[in-house]
Order: C-alpha cells, then structure tokens, then sequence
C-alpha cells in the first residue's frame, strides 16, 4: 500500500545565500515573442543594465562538479565544485536544476529568466549558483515532471516528495517551499510520475523485489493497480498524458482510467529506459532480451504505441546507452549510437529519417556511472558530449548539422538544459 500524508509542510533547507551579484544582463525579443522560464514571476534586479543574453543554458556534470554553460556558444559561464558522483535533472520550472548527490537534491539556479513586458519580453541571466538548498533523500532517484509538478523519488527509503513549478520561481524563498510527500510500503529503486489533477503513479516493490505500479488520486485513494510488470523501471509521458513504464517483458501503459500491457516479443524483453513527447503517442524505449548479461549492447530500440498498447522494434544497426534516447521538437525518435551519429527515426513507422553524425565511435563503458556520448535535447538543437575529447557539440536538428563545437575543462558526463 502507498501512503499519503497530505498536506506535509516540510521545510526545506533554508541557509542559502543571496544570489551573487554578478552583473545582470537583459535583452529585449521581439514583439509578440511568448513568455519563457519564470515569465514575469521574479522581478529584476533594480541595477539591471541592458545587453544581449543567451536564454539557454546547459548544465554538465563531471567528476567533482557541474560546468554551466552558454546554450549557444557553449562558453563556460561557471564551474561550480562538488565532490562526489553527481547526476543532474529539471527542477521543472524551466530555470533550476536538482543536482543528486549522496544524500539529498540540490538546487541549482542558472541564473535565467524571462519577463514579460507588454508586446515583447526581457531576457535576464545572473551568474548562477549551486545553493545550499536540497530536497533531503536517502540515495537520490529518479526526478520525473509532469503537469505542472516536479516529483522526486528516493530509493533508500522509498519517500516521494512533489512540489509545483511555481514554487521554485524564486531561488530566495526556497526555503518555503513544502512538498507534499508520499511514503511508499519499502524502500526500492523506483519512480513516480505526477498526474493530471494531483493524482500520482509510482511503481510497487522492495529492495529485491519490484512488481508494478499504483495509481492515486489526488487525495491519496488508490485507483488502480498492477503486477504484471516485473522488474519496473523508468517513465516517460506521452501525448495525452499517457504514462509508459518498462518491464522486464515490455511495458505497461497507463491512459487516465487503467493500466494496459504492452507485451514484449521476447519472453525477456527489458524495457527500462524511455523518452516520451507531447508531439506523440509513441515512446521510445531500449530494449534487451539477456537476463545474465552483465552488460548487454542492444541495437534494437522500441516503440510502444501508447494507444493501442503494442511495441514495435527496430534494428539500428549499432547500439547505443540509457544516455542515448531523446525526442526531437516534431517528437522524432532521436538515438545516439555507439557508430558516432544519431538516428533519427519516425515514430510512427520505425523508419529511418536521417543520419547526423556528431562524434566517433565509442564503446560503451562497463561501469554506469563512467562518461559516455550523451544526448540531451533543447527545442531545435541537441547537445551531445563527447568524453573523449572533452567536448560538447550543438547539432541543428532543422538541418542536420554541427553547429558549434567546444571543448570544456572537465570530461561531461551527464546533461540538463533549461531557458528558452
């Protein structure tokens, strides 16, 4: 059973210190230009000074801190050390990210917003700053948003906690900020996905042991719930709010009202990796079929047709990492190979569309934690790493070329993404 205590006003940490006061840029878009990140929540700075800003930033991990960089340049805007092994998500309010450590989500503003001003907006950065405010967790998880809600999942204890996308508009109040937090039966690897209307989907298991996932509604009443999906792991949201979540023999899908099985062709067909669009009713998945791999380089990828519940596989022809699935700005299946390019595929059909080559080839490494080419996806452009050379790349997706190409200070591991 999972059990809600609603409201909980837990407080979080709340000794950060004020936002440095680093020169504040702004820029004027066009007129009618829409609101991005914060639009006209956080006023500015009274000594603001005008001048061109990049509105996107990238956040890269690496071994002993995350590297903020220029969405378009891919200039270093800050290098902000933190030891330990770092991963990085959304905060979901389109300005802050939560970087994982050991022991809790740390919040991280880069420093972008956008305020609306009459027929056109203002784009502000400031220097950003890794803050002393955190979600406490034992043994970060998985960071999932969804309509309009952030939730944050630890494994250790299987704690859920879920907070608003307005209630991070301002990095100074952070500290009022209390989520509603949710307590699973045992702690296990898990994952929960905020619904429509306040309700919530989290996955079912143990420390040995997980079995499916339950749905509830917003005042905590268990809705639905199924076993069929052994082995669950990751979810991604698809048009119309559909919700996929892998098993160990394909998926389950979950539609507002019931949970669905998408059977695997393969007695063991692990899908434990998605990447989901609003633009479609298809998720991409990986997909292996060896129980007793230590590490299986899968070159299938699947689909899994949310709507009629069914799961489609194509043959890359080369494999490829839980780093290398993303969508694209039309929802184009976009997979990054260890051949060195992405794959873009239409969803609907499996086929082929186009061919971007971006990095060598690379072989997986046999730890997960260790750097490998990772994708990441921001409107029209994809960031992908490139260890080897200690570098990122921009790719135009609208074309199909390279852009930019910068080498950084550290080696990128993983990648966030925030602005407009």
């Amino acid at each position: 059973m999972i059990t809600a205590r609603r409201p909980l006003r837990r407080r979080l940490l709340s000794i950060a210190p004020a936002l440095a006061t680093a020169a504040v840029l702004a820029a004027c878009a066009s007129p009618g230009a829409s609101g991005g990140p914060d639009a006209a929540s956080d006023s500015s700075p009274p000594d603001a000074a005008e001048a061109e800003v990049a509105t996107t930033r990238i956040v890269a991990t690496y071994d002993g801190g995350v590297l903020v960089l220029d969405g378009a340049s891919l200039e270093v805007v800050d290098d902000l050390p933190l030891d330990g092994f770092l991963r990085v998500h959304p905060a979901g309010d389109g300005r802050r990210v939560l970087v994982s450590t050991d022991d809790a989500f740390r919040v991280l503003d880069t420093g972008v917003r956008v305020e609306a001003h009459g027929d056109h907006d203002h784009y502000f950065a400031v220097a950003p700053e890794l803050t002393e405010l955190a979600f406490p967790a034992s043994h970060p998880g998985h960071v999932m948003t969804n309509a309009d809600v952030t939730a944050l999942f630890a494994d250790g204890t299987g704690e859920m906690q879920l907070y608003g996308r307005d209630d991070l508009r301002n990095a100074r109040d952070l500290s009022d900020v209390d989520p509603d937090v949710h307590a699973s039966t045992a702690a296990h690897h898990g994952v929960v996905v905020p619904l429509e209307g306040g309700g919530l989907l989290t996955t079912i298991g143990d420390e040995t042991t997980r079995t499916g996932a339950a749905a509830l509604d917003a005042e905590g009443a268990e809705l639905a719930r199924t076993d069929a999906c052994p082995g669950v792991h990751g979810a991604a949201v698809a048009a119309a709010g559909a919700v996929v979540l892998g098993c160990e023999d394909g998926a389950i899908v979950w539609n507002g009202a019931a949970f669905t099985k998408a059977q695997a062709a393969d007695p063991y067909g692990r899908i434990g990796n998605q990447a989901g669009s609003a633009e479609s009713r298809i998720v991409l998945g990986d997909y292996k079929v060896d129980p007793d791999a230590d590490l299986e380089r899968p070159t299938r990828v699947s689909l899994i047709d949310t709507g009629s519940a069914t799961i489609r596989l194509v043959d890359l022809g080369t494999s490829y990492s839980f780093r290398s699935l993303a969508r694209g700005p039309e929802g184009e299946a976009l997979v990054l190979g260890t051949d060195g390019a992405i794959h873009v595929l239409d969803p609907a059909t499996g086929e082929s569309v186009e061919r971007i080559e971006v990095v060598d080839a690379w072989t997986e490494p046999a730890e997960w934690q260790q750097p490998r080419p990772a994708i990441e996806v921001h409107g029209d452009r994809a960031y992908v790493t490139d260890p080897a050379a200690s570098s990122i790349h921009v790719v135009d997706l609208s074309t199909g070329t390279v852009t930019a190409t910068a080498e950084v200070p550290h080696v990128p591991n993983e990648l966030s993404s925030v602005g407009s």
